[in-house]
């Protein structure tokens, strides 16, 4: 490997070792109903985030809290010697796209029957850590 490519590869490790990502696939809930609860904590410092998950209402704020703190989990282990109070994690990009679909027959009048689709959904955090 020549000397450039080995130094643009050590700055590309170095960028990437203050984020943190954390996937969530195939959860049975909606993306719709999803995306209202990823709105929420977009952008926001990681300790609010995981308060406005936890008195939020919503069943979509159960499952993107434990995802948020495994992406907290997932950037403490990239950085170990690092502290945690020190540094100010942010959450820096929420991401809830279409999953697969449960395509399910209701019947109807008449003889003829509606399509019902059961949504879920893939959500990715990214956490960004910055002094």
């Amino acid at each position: 490997m020549g000397a450039r490519k080995r130094l643009r590869a050590e700055q590309l490790k170095e960028n990437k070792k203050s984020i943190a990502i954390a996937h969530l696939n195939n959860s049975g809930i909606s993306p719709r109903k999803m995306r209202l609860v990823a709105d929420l904590i977009r952008g926001v410092e990681v300790n609010k985030a995981l308060n406005i998950l936890q008195f939020n209402g919503k069943v979509a704020s159960t499952s993107l809290g434990k995802l948020l703190r495994s992406a907290i989990a997932n950037w403490e282990t990239k950085n170990e010697g690092s502290d945690i109070g020190q540094e100010k994690l942010v959450v820096s990009r929420v991401e809830v796209g279409g999953g697969t679909m449960l395509k399910r027959i209701q019947p109807a009048p008449q003889g003829r029957a509606h399509r019902i689709r059961k949504r879920s959904n893939h959500v990715t955090i990214v956490v960004d850590g910055t002094k």
